[in-house]
């Protein structure tokens, strides 16, 4: 078993929380260094629970029971008409990035939780590992722990060819206040997980806390995701230009969309959508754009430096197995630390027990959103991605771990 050493856990977002969190509750002293200089938000962005999940934050010290979210027992599609064609019943608690963040981060001592901190490098020094920061400073570990994200810093160091590859469509997200909502839409919508399948993409939507975190009914917000293809050289690339003529590269503040582009967005939804979600979109002050990207790392050991969650493995979103991957990531760290007596020999172990299941994830998102990408590499592709658009394969395996279990 390894000596309780120092972790440094680069990345201070959900995955880094449970690292260290988990990482305290094994005797290790745990220090977390955020890029950024202010908390973290997510934008109401919304999270479906798994098992996996909430045995994981049990593990971390943080009572999942203790309002984690909204119970949701039943899944919906309906069609453009508005009319509901199938309905059945699937439990799942469902919450939101704040409220996971806000759980963990209190959790998580504040003396050892660094903002203001931008990774720029580490080096090894014997059995020592040192990060060094943008404001010159650093600080010296026995194990450095990668947690900070699709972007990651970390992996770049070791893997500068490991970068996110554009699946071929994006998503439009929003956040609806419960009490804006119409009755009717408010009975068909709120407290279900809803899908409407217009040919070649996907909405989806569910209910989510306020924005202070408010569970109580009328406090709440309703979430959704609107999955549409777009071509990388000119949609994409005009959906990330913002009114001064700056392209972002991977993605756009919310603020920098072009005005241009939410009309479209509203005019598409009055064409296909179902006029409860027309409703939605409509209601959204502000919609945010996702572009989807896929990530795959070779490796998630290097030495006495380890990546995980979205710093190693980025799956597209269908699964809905983000964070709980990302947790899981941190529960075979520190069972890895506790297995063997050198760190080394530890990120080795922990590596072998992740890594297949991270591409297991990225293979099966892969398929159930391959039916929107705006481009099919093959045609064996295409007949693959017919498999997954049917209402019954959506209700099924979207937001599902299953395919894990069996």
């Amino acid at each position: 078993m390894t000596k309780q050493g120092r972790a440094l856990i680069i990345g201070g977002s959900i995955s880094g929380l449970f690292a260290g969190l988990l990482l305290r509750r094994a005797g290790w002293q745990a220090e977390i260094f955020e890029r950024s200089d202010a908390e973290l938000a997510g934008r109401g962005a919304g999270i479906v629970t798994h098992a996996e999940l909430r045995e994981a934050l049990r593990r971390a010290g943080v009572d999942p029971d203790d309002d984690l979210g909204i119970d949701v027992e039943i899944r919906r599609i309906f069609d453009r008409d508005g009319k509901l064609v199938v309905e059945r019943p699937f439990p799942q608690i469902v919450t939101s990035w704040d409220r996971m963040f806000r759980l963990l981060r209190n959790a998580f001592p504040a003396a050892s939780y660094h903002l203001g901190k931008e990774f720029l490098r580490c080096e090894e020094r014997g059995a020592r590992v040192a990060a060094h920061f943008a404001d010159e400073s650093h600080a010296e570990g026995d194990l450095l722990i990668g947690a900070d994200g699709i972007r990651s810093t970390v992996r770049a160091q070791s893997l500068p060819d490991a970068k996110p590859l554009y699946a071929g469509y994006v998503a439009w997200r929003g956040l609806v206040a419960e009490r804006e909502i119409s009755a009717r839409t408010h009975a068909d919508l709120f407290e279900y997980f809803s899908f409407c399948l217009p040919e070649g993409e996907q909405m989806l939507g569910y209910p989510v806390a306020g924005p202070n975190n408010e569970l109580q009914p009328g406090e709440r917000r309703y979430n959704f995701v609107w999955y549409r293809p777009a071509d990388e050289e000119h949609r994409l690339h005009r959906l990330l230009t913002d009114a001064s003529g700056h392209t972002h590269p991977g993605s756009i503040p919310p603020p920098l969309v072009r005005a241009e582009n939410i009309r479209a967005l509203r005019n598409a939804s009055a064409r296909v959508l179902a006029p409860q979600f027309q409703e939605m979109v409509a209601l959204t002050p502000q919609p945010f754009l996702q572009p989807i990207y896929d990530l795959e790392s070779p490796k998630m050991a290097f030495g006495r430096t380890a990546i995980l969650g979205d710093a190693a493995f980025v799956a597209r979103p269908h699964v809905g197995a983000g964070v709980a991957k990302a947790a899981a990531d941190a529960i075979a760290l520190v069972a890895a630390l506790e297995a063997n007596a050198e760190v080394e020999a530890a990120v080795q172990a922990f590596e072998r027990a992740r890594i297949a299941i991270g591409k297991r994830i990225i293979e099966r998102a892969r398929h159930l959103g391959a039916y929107m990408q705006a481009r099919f590499r093959s045609e064996d592709e295409r007949r693959s991605a017919e498999r997954y658009r049917t209402p019954e394969a959506v209700m099924r395996e979207t937001a599902s771990m299953e395919f894990l279990r069996g």
